[in-house]
């Protein structure tokens, strides 16, 4: 798979419960088709659209064509891509799993804030 047909994922290396979560994902078939972007490692350019504020606060997918998506809708675009996780990305895309998913992760933000590193970004 070319570079520019690749999902890049960001996500916050210094939450303990996102770094175990995405080192699920990347032991898993496929996970090799997509670029982890641990947004507490990378100097880098995030690319446009996406600051390293806004990555740190939510998980963001970058589809091929440079759609940003955040929060539940870029689990589901991952997992869509993801041999195993296919079903739980298109089910998202039902009314009103979707919906339920982001409020899902919205609650789930707000107690992360007590798992961070010491030394991390809130």
């Amino acid at each position: 798979m070319s570079q520019a047909q690749r999902l890049q994922v960001f996500y916050d290396g210094g939450c303990p419960v996102c770094s175990r979560e995405i080192a699920f994902y990347r032991a898993r078939p496929g996970a090799d088709g997509f670029d982890w972007v641990d947004v507490q490692c990378s100097g880098e350019s995030l690319g446009t659209g996406l600051s390293r504020e806004a990555a740190l606060a939510r998980l963001h997918v970058r589809l091929p064509d440079g759609t940003l998506l955040s929060g539940a809708a870029a689990f589901a675009a991952m997992w869509r891509n993801m041999p195993g996780f296919k079903w739980l990305g298109r089910w998202l895309q039902l009314p009103p799993f979707g919906a339920l998913a982001e409020l899902g992760y919205r609650i789930f933000l707000r107690v992360r804030r007590a798992w961070r590193r010491p030394g991390g970004t809130p």
